[in-house]
């Protein structure tokens, strides 16, 4: 597959002048890189820094994808994470909580019922460990397998899940069993420091300390658990991202965890989804194009019949929440890279 840089960058920077910040773009298949492009400074108050190939980004709800959602793969693959049987016959914390009786399944595809609200300092406080013990303590808020909800809670439920059965820490586990043997050298969880630190794309106004996110992860739930959970604190650049792309769709390395995560698996509720990946909207399910987006502005996507993977990767909230401009940005690059 070739794919020629100038549809797509007229197409990222014409979207760019909406969404109002710059980007890093790259398509590829499983041989790697076949197109990339980069325009704009790294913040308001960075304009002589440009964004390239190495800016890191906070990936947000992307941690669920390239850290949570491969270490519970390499748990799977291994015989020890269930998919269908409840949590509390294999995870004795949780054994008599109603998430006990839940699947890790459903909380990969977001069918488990787990309340939706997330605004943790305000429902619980800002202890960390108080915070882990009522996320598996809280009562489900619908019965598992009745709707698609999407919600921080189950990404961060795995996460601890993922610990438990480790007795690893998540940024670690994601490190040893993903990055570090990809060559991924510039991803990881916050806070950043040194020379990842000087390339880092600043997110949101932060008025406690009177200045913008920068290595600092901008999810506030991810920040009261110490800045690393299942559901957001990973940093990465395009460069490492298409790594893990290519990886995931080479014959050679292509595994039985990434081939049963990446089909329909939510029975006809909508939205479809696969395991930890979005259907991609716009397209049929059985098309087997999937997508996961970052609150932040960062989005990948991957389609094993075409063999094909892309990623656009901004920092949209460092200008504001207006959401509309980067999901027509996305919408129109979906269907430039996969139709």
């Amino acid at each position: 597959m070739t794919i020629s840089s100038d549809p797509l960058s007229a197409l990222v920077q014409d979207g760019l002048r909406q969404v109002g910040t710059g980007a890093v773009w790259a398509v590829g298949d499983a041989d790697g890189v076949r197109g990339e492009g980069w325009t704009g400074a790294l913040g308001r108050d960075l304009p002589h820094l440009a964004m390239g190939r190495d800016t890191v980004f906070d990936l947000a709800s992307l941690t669920k994808v390239i850290a949570l959602w491969p270490a519970l793969g390499a748990l799977w693959t291994a015989g020890r994470l269930p998919l269908d049987e409840p949590l509390g016959s294999y995870w004795p914390e949780v054994a008599a909580r109603p998430v006990g009786g839940v699947t890790a399944r459903q909380l990969l595809t977001h069918t488990a019922g787990v309340p939706l609200r997330t605004n943790f300092a305000e429902l619980y406080g800002t202890d960390p460990g108080v915070i882990r013990a009522a996320v598996l303590a809280a009562p489900l808020a619908r019965p598992p397998g009745e709707a698609v909800e999407y919600t921080d809670r189950a990404a961060i439920i795995l996460g601890q899940l993922a610990e438990s059965l480790t007795g690893t820490p998540l940024a670690r586990l994601a490190a040893r069993e993903v990055w570090r043997p990809l060559g991924m050298a510039d991803t990881a969880f916050g806070p950043l420091r040194g020379e990842l630190l000087d390339r880092t794309a600043p997110t949101e106004y932060h008025e406690q300390t009177e200045g913008y996110l920068r290595g600092v992860v901008h999810d506030p739930s991810a920040r009261l658990l110490g800045g690393a959970c299942g559901s957001a604190g990973a940093f990465s650049t395009a460069h490492d991202l298409g790594i893990f792309l290519t990886s995931l769709l080479n014959p050679a390395a292509l595994t039985a965890w990434t081939v049963e995560s990446l089909r329909e698996q939510t029975r006809g509720l909508a939205p479809a989804r696969g395991l930890s990946w979005l259907c991609a909207p716009g397209t049929d399910p059985a098309d087997g194009t999937f997508v996961h987006y970052g609150f932040t502005g960062t989005g990948l996507w991957l389609s094993r019949r075409q063999r094909r993977w892309g990623l656009l990767l901004t920092n949209k909230v460092h200008l504001n929440r207006d959401r509309q401009p980067l999901t027509d940005l996305r919408n129109a690059f979906r269907r430039e890279v996969f139709g």
